[in-house]
C-alpha cells in the first residue's frame, strides 16, 4: 500500500516536470475572447519582421515573489512574451533581466526610461518594464506594466514589435478645427500647458501625423496615405477642392462631421455661454452620396448614458439619450474596422442620410436601435439645455439612424469643371452674375465655385474617380471624456479606455492606409458590456410612466401657482376669507397627495429593474449552488443504492 502511494506520487511529479519542460507550448484557452491565444493579427506582424527584434524584460523577480498583487501578472507577461518568441522562430529574442539594487542592470533600466516603484521599506525599488530594440538601434519602451492594462497587453506588445519591424510609418494628414493638440483658449488664458487629446497621442504612436492648415490648404501632398478631416468649419473653397481632388485621385479619407460639436466652444454672444458649432461640408458629402442633418441631433433612450442632472431641488441620475453607448450588436460585424470592437460612445451625434440614385455604395458601420431612437432639434441640446425636460419629452420614432458609414464606388466631383475661383475673382464677378463665394455658401454647390460655363477644365482636374471614405456623424467621440477614465498610479495619471472609440479611429486609419494587422488585437480588450435586457426594461418603464409623471408635474405646478395667488394680499397684510383659508388647506393637501403619487410613479420606474436584479442575484448566488447540491445528493443516493444492491447480491 505504502509502496503504491510512493510510486503514484513519484509518477505525478515526473509527469508535471516533463509537462513543464516539454509541453509549455500546448495550451487550451477557454476564455470567450481567447485572451491567452495570440491573435492572427499578431502572427501576421511577427511573420512580417525582416530583422531580428530584441526584447529585454526587466523584472525584479525576488520582489515580485513578495508582492501577491503583481506576481501573477508578472507570470502572465513573461509567458506571453515567451509565446511571441516561440512563434517568431528566431526573429524575436527575449531576455529576462533582474535589475538588482545598485547593479549595472538597474542603471541600464533607468537609462532606458523604465520607471521603478519605490516600496514601503524605503530601500527597494520594483522594476517591471520592457525594452525593445532592432538592428537599426530603434528603441521602444513600456516603462511599467500595470494590471489595469492587462486586457490590452497583447496589443501593447504587438504594437511595439510592429513599430520596430516596419520601415517608414504611414502618413496621416490631419485637417481639423478642434483643439486635438490641447491648445484651446481656456488653457491659454489660465496658463496651463497644452493637454493633447489621447486619440492624437495614440495616432502619433503608429502614424506620422502631418497637420494641415484649414486656412492655407490648397493641395494635399501625394505622400499622404490617408486624410483625416475633423469638424470641417469655415473651409475655403480651395481647401474643399483639395479634399475633393485627393479623394477622387485614390486618396482615402476619414471624415468626422457633427451637428453639435461640443468641443467647438467658440463664443457667439459676449456674456453668454459658447454654442457648439456645426460642421460645414455639405457639397462634398452630397458628392459622396450622403447628407448630414445638422438641424436635428440623434438620441436613443435604449442605449443612452446615465448622467447626473438637476431634477427639481436635487441631483438625480437620469438616462440621457443624446449620449449613446452603442453596443457591439449595433456595429457592422462584417467590416474589418468594426468587426471585433466593443461598445462605442457617441455624444450629440448627427444622422447620416443616404442620398438616392448616386450609384455609390453606402455601408452603415454604426447604427442606433430601431426601437429607442429619435431626433431632437439641435438647439435644444446646447449647454443651457433642460435635461429633465428633454428626457421627459423625448419620443422614439421607430427608425434606426446611421451614425457612421463607409462609402465606395465611382463618385463625381463636387466642383464640376474645375476648381473654384480665388476669393478676389469671386468678389469681382459677383456683380456680373458670378457664383457667390463666402461664408457657408462658398463653393457650396457643384457649380457655384467652378469654372465658368464653356471654359476648359483646369489642368489635372478630376471630374470623377473611385473613392473609399469613412464618414462619422460625430466629433465628440474623439474627446477623452467619452471613452477614457484616468486612474492615479503612484502620482501618474494612467488612461484606461472604457469604450472602443480609440480603437475605432485607429482601426479605420489602419484599414484606409492598407494595414490591418493590429485591428483584431486592438479590439480584444474588455470594454463595457451593457445589460441590454435591463435597458429594454428601463425604456419600457419610462415610456409607460412618463405620461403619468408629466400629468402629475403639470397638476403640481398649477396647484402651487394657485396657492401663490391665494396667499397674495394687498400691502403688507394678507387678508383671507374663510373660503380662501379652506381652499389653501385643500390645495396644500392636494400638493402633498400629488408629491406622494409622483414619488410612487418614480419608484415604479425602478421596480421592474429591481425585480430583475433580485432574480439575477438569486439565480447566481442561490439557485446554481442549490441545483449543484441537489445533483450531488441524488448522485450520492444513487451510489448508495447501487452499493446496497451489490452487497445484497453478494450475500445471496
Amino acid at each position: 500500500m505504502i509502496g503504491g502511494t510512493v510510486l503514484a506520487v513519484a509518477a505525478f511529479l515526473a509527469v508535471n516536470v516533463f509537462a513543464n519542460q516539454a509541453l509549455t507550448r500546448f495550451r487550451l484557452d477557454l476564455t470567450e475572447q481567447r485572451l491567452f491565444t495570440l491573435s492572427e493579427g499578431t502572427r501576421n506582424v511577427i511573420r512580417g519582421i525582416d530583422e531580428p527584434v530584441t526584447l529585454r524584460l526587466y523584472v525584479s523577480r525576488s520582489l515580485a515573489n513578495h508582492l501577491p498583487s503583481v506576481s501573477g501578472y508578472v507570470a502572465r507577461v513573461r509567458d506571453l512574451l515567451r509565446e511571441y518568441e516561440y512563434t517568431a522562430d528566431g526573429r524575436i529574442v527575449l531576455t529576462v533581466i533582474d535589475p538588482e539594487p545598485f547593479s549595472e542592470e538597474e542603471d541600464r533600466a533607468v537609462a532606458y526610461g523604465l520607471r521603478g516603484v519605490p516600496l514601503l521599506d524605503g530601500e527597494s525599488t520594483f522594476y517591471f518594464g520592457l525594452v525593445g530594440t532592432n538592428t537599426l538601434d530603434d528603441e521602444e519602451v513600456i516603462p511599467r506594466f500595470t494590471p489595469e492594462r492587462e486586457e490590452f497587453l497583447e496589443y501593447d506588445l504587438t504594437k511595439m514589435i510592429h513599430t520596430l519591424g516596419q520601415g517608414a510609418r504611414p502618413v496621416v494628414g490631419l485637417l481639423t478645427a478642434l483643439p486635438l493638440d490641447g491648445r484651446n483658449p481656456q488653457a491659454m488664458m489660465t496658463g496651463r500647458p497644452p493637454e493633447p487629446w489621447l486619440i492624437l497621442e495614440r495616432m502619433e504612436e503608429l502614424f506620422e501625423v502631418r497637420r494641415l492648415s484649414p486656412a492655407t490648404l490648397e493641395r494635399v501632398e501625394d505622400d499622404v496615405d490617408v486624410l483625416m478631416v475633423v469638424h470641417p468649419k469655415g473651409l475655403s473653397g480651395a481647401a474643399r477642392y483639395a479634399i475633393d481632388q485627393f479623394v477622387l485621385g485614390g486618396g482615402h479619407a476619414l471624415v468626422f462631421v457633427d451637428p453639435n460639436a461640443e468641443a467647438d466652444m467658440t463664443p457667439s454672444v459676449p456674456g453668454l455661454p459658447p454654442i457648439p458649432g456645426k460642421s460645414e461640408l455639405d457639397e462634398l458629402l452630397a458628392a459622396w452620396g450622403l447628407e448630414l442633418d445638422t438641424a436635428r441631433t440623434v438620441g436613443d433612450m435604449q442605449i443612452g448614458a446615465d448622467v447626473q442632472a438637476q431634477v427639481g431641488d436635487r441631483i438625480a441620475t437620469i438616462r440621457y439619450p443624446m449620449w449613446m453607448n452603442v453596443p457591439a450588436p449595433l456595429l457592422d460585424r462584417e467590416d474589418v474596422v468594426t468587426a471585433e470592437l466593443g461598445n462605442l460612445t457617441f455624444g450629440t451625434a448627427g444622422a447620416l442620410v443616404t442620398l438616392p440614385d448616386t450609384g455609390l455604395t453606402v455601408r452603415p458601420l454604426v447604427n442606433t436601435t430601431p426601437s429607442g431612437a429619435g431626433l431632437v432639434d439641435t438647439e435644444l441640446v446646447g449647454p443651457m439645455a433642460d435635461l429633465e425636460r428633454l428626457v421627459r419629452e423625448f419620443r422614439p420614432d421607430g427608425a434606426a439612424y446611421v451614425l457612421a458609414a463607409r462609402v465606395g464606388g465611382k463618385a463625381a466631383s463636387a466642383f464640376a469643371g474645375g476648381p473654384p475661383p480665388p476669393p478676389e475673382a469671386a468678389d469681382e464677378g459677383s456683380g456680373a452674375g458670378g457664383g457667390e463665394v463666402g461664408g457657408e455658401g462658398e463653393g457650396a454647390g457643384s457649380e457655384s465655385g467652378s469654372t465658368a460655363a464653356g471654359e476648359a477644365p483646369a489642368p489635372g482636374h478630376l471630374d470623377e474617380g473611385e473613392i473609399n471614405v469613412i464618414v462619422v456623424g460625430d466629433t465628440d467621440l474623439l474627446q477623452d471624456q467619452f471613452w477614457v477614465q484616468r486612474q492615479n498610479l503612484f502620482g501618474r495619471s494612467i488612461p484606461i479606455p472604457v469604450s472602443a472609440n480609440g480603437s475605432f479611429v485607429i482601426n479605420a486609419l489602419d484599414n484606409l492606409t492598407g494595414s490591418g494587422d493590429l485591428i483584431g488585437i486592438r479590439s480584444r480588450g474588455r470594454f463595457l458590456r451593457p445589460f441590454t435586457v435591463v435597458n429594454e426594461l428601463r425604456q419600457d418603464a419610462e415610456l409607460r410612466f412618463r405620461e403619468k409623471e408629466k400629468e402629475l408635474l403639470q397638476r403640481l405646478e398649477e396647484t402651487e401657482a394657485r396657492l401663490s395667488e391665494l396667499r397674495t394680499g394687498e400691502g403688507d397684510e394678507i387678508v383671507l376669507t374663510e373660503d380662501q383659508r379652506n381652499a389653501i388647506i385643500e390645495f396644500t393637501n392636494e400638493r402633498v397627495r400629488i408629491r406622494r403619487e409622483l414619488r410612487d410613479v418614480r419608484h415604479s420606474l425602478r421596480k421592474d429593474i429591481e425585480t430583475l436584479e433580485t432574480s439575477l442575484k438569486f439565480i447566481n448566488i442561490a439557485l446554481i449552488p442549490i441545483v449543484i447540491g441537489i445533483g450531488g445528493l441524488l448522485a450520492g443516493l444513487h451510489r448508495m443504492r447501487r452499493r446496497r444492491g451489490a452487497l445484497r447480491a453478494g450475500a445471496a
